[in-house]
């Protein structure tokens, strides 16, 4: 499915001319069709997998607890 620059941008949360200056880097493929860049919504699938996995390792990393230290001196 296509999809324009601004339909784009709400697709994935960002601003209109951050994703219009990535079009134009080339990071995000698009058609030009004359009038406005087409952007083929498949090529970010693996995107939200990778965010989605990302957000699954912070939240471990986040939930597992502090191991006690075993070269603390008690210098009391």
């Amino acid at each position: 499915m296509y999809m324009t620059v601004p339909e784009t941008a709400a697709f994935l949360s960002m601003p209109e001319e951050q994703v219009t200056r990535y079009v134009l880097e080339g990071r995000i493929r698009a058609v030009h069709d004359g009038e406005q860049y087409l952007v083929n919504t498949s090529q970010f699938e693996s995107h939200f997998l990778q965010l989605e996995q990302i957000k699954q390792e912070l939240e471990e990393w986040r939930n597992t607890p502090i191991p006690d230290d075993i070269d603390i001196k008690d210098e009391d």
